[in-house]
């Protein structure tokens, strides 16, 4: 139908005038029908949020979604724009998008009168029909709303009243679109009551004057929990208003954050072709999430968003790329060693509680880096202290046996993976406990690494990080070189 460009031509074309919230729940309708993927690239809403959403379209509700951060929520809401038509008429160089057969201005209403059927018409793709706007104390009802503009009524002799003398906000600019306002609790509340009545009654004020436009929105509005903003909340008469409240939350199986995280990082392609991500580092990786959302070090109201994954998984590749540029080969994979650069991922990631804050953000990202890694070894292999009490055949055994007799073990941070694989091979025993768990023998290091550092998080062995290396020694002759440490120091005078 973009060939049509006149009001006559549009007439006989059989357009008829539909609002948006008609226009999303009739394509939604069609997609439920044919069994089409409503919302793509949203992962783990299958049988929460999606129905919810769902239901909200097609009651014509406007919706607000309540979860916190990292929870897809704007997402969800810029993908509504995929249930709009491809194409809608406006009338040309109309500032609020108004359709032809539904003006709302005098000015377009006058020009419709004046030219008839030789208005001209332009066409809106579904693309241009979503505005944004992120809610901060400092937004004005100019911004949202409008204000007169002097100048413009001066010049033109025009009355303040005069809805021409008025510099349109957001909101009127999104007639026959989605708006989505971010963080709406953020709101300032004087600024929150202007959007009452534009959301019931169709009608704005500005500087007294009242013009009623009964404007056609699709609104969406995103918020954190009122417990974590602290800054504000959501008026009473506006939470009223608004129809439907979709609570949001965070994957609860590791395969379905898994899913989230590949779809969002952005890791280059010759990065991916030399560096091998094997499906247990990238557990490791997204346990940090589930345990930080669990840690009594993390503020639980503040969430753990699932951008600590997204910019982990960077870190990670980024890590393992840049021992491989070190090292001069070809290709490497990812080691516990690179784990270490996701650390700056955690730390900007996470809201600390105060026994956070007096732990320091560094070691808390240790601990919880620690505490994924204790989960994912039990996860994968049988619990040392399990299989002692059950008197069971202790499958670590010969581990323990080559600590004790003194040996130790140091792995330096540039090792390449030929010298690491030597070095894990030494260990008596250790190999033999992750051959049956292994798919190609690129994941044998990192098997036989989480082994390792599994016993030091069960303090079976002991194990030291420092800034180039990490090295692993039998737990009791480090206890005993502590004590004796402790003695000599007591001798000094």
């Amino acid at each position: 139908m973009k060939e049509i460009l006149t009001l006559g031509a549009l007439k006989a074309s059989g357009y008829t005038y539909t609002t948006i919230k008609q226009e999303l729940r009739n394509n939604l309708i069609t997609k439920l029908k044919n069994g089409e993927k409503v919302f793509d690239g949203i992962y783990g809403f299958e049988d929460t949020v999606l129905p919810d959403l769902e239901r909200a379209i097609l009651s014509g509700h406007n919706i607000l979604l309540l979860g916190l951060r990292g929870q897809a929520k704007t997402r969800i809401a810029r993908l509504t724009v995929n249930l709009l038509n491809e194409y809608i008429p406006i009338v040309k160089g109309s500032e609020l998008n108004e359709d032809p057969l539904h003006p709302l201005t005098n000015q377009t209403k006058q020009l419709i009168k004046e030219l008839g059927d030789d208005l001209p018409i332009e066409w809106l793709h579904r693309s241009d029909r979503f505005l944004e706007k992120l809610a901060t104390p400092d937004v004005s009802i100019a911004d949202l709303i409008g204000d007169i503009d002097p100048i413009k009524a001066a010049n033109n002799k025009w009355s303040y009243a005069d809805e021409r003398s008025i510099h349109f906000g957001l909101v009127p600019r999104s007639n026959r679109c989605i708006f989505v306002l971010n963080e709406l609790p953020d709101l300032q509340a004087r600024i929150q009551v202007s959007l009452l009545n534009i959301l019931q009654e169709g009608d704005i004020q500005i500087r007294g004057y009242k013009l009623r436009l009964p404007l056609d929105i699709q609104f969406v509005f995103t918020a954190n929990p009122e417990d974590y903003t602290n800054r504000g909340n959501i008026i009473t008469p506006l939470k009223d208003r608004i129809d439907s409240q979709i609570l949001t939350h965070y994957p609860d199986q590791i395969s379905v954050a898994k899913l989230i995280t590949l779809q969002e990082a952005r890791i280059p392609a010759d990065v991916k072709e030399s560096v091998y991500l094997s499906s247990f580092a990238h557990n490791l990786l997204e346990r940090i999430s589930f345990v930080a959302r669990e840690s009594e070090y993390v503020d639980e109201h503040s969430g753990v968003s699932a951008r600590l994954s997204i910019s982990g998984l960077e870190n990670l590749y980024s890590s393992a790329y840049r021992r491989l540029l070190k090292s001069k080969h070809d290709s490497t994979l990812i080691r516990i060693v690179d784990f270490i650069g996701v650390i700056p991922s955690i730390t900007g990631k996470v809201e600390l509680v105060y026994e956070g804050e007096q732990e320091g953000p560094y070691n808390v990202a240790l601990n919880l880096f620690g505490s994924a890694l204790k989960v994912e070894f039990l996860a994968i292999f049988p619990d040392p202290e399990k299989n002692l009490k059950k008197n069971e055949i202790d499958v670590y055994l010969p581990v323990k046996k080559w600590f004790s007799k003194g040996n130790s073990v140091e792995f330096w941070y540039n090792d390449t993976d030929d010298v690491i694989l030597e070095k894990l091979s030494a260990i008596d025993g250790l190999h033999d406990l992750v051959v049956e768990k292994i798919k190609n023998k690129n994941e044998s290091i990192l098997l036989m690494e989480i082994v390792l550092h599994g016993l030091a998080e069960l303090n079976i062995i002991s194990r030291e990080m420092l800034d180039d290396k990490i090295s692993f020694n039998d737990a009791l002759a480090d206890m005993f070189d502590d004590i004796l440490n402790d003695d000599d120091s007591s001798l000094d005078f």
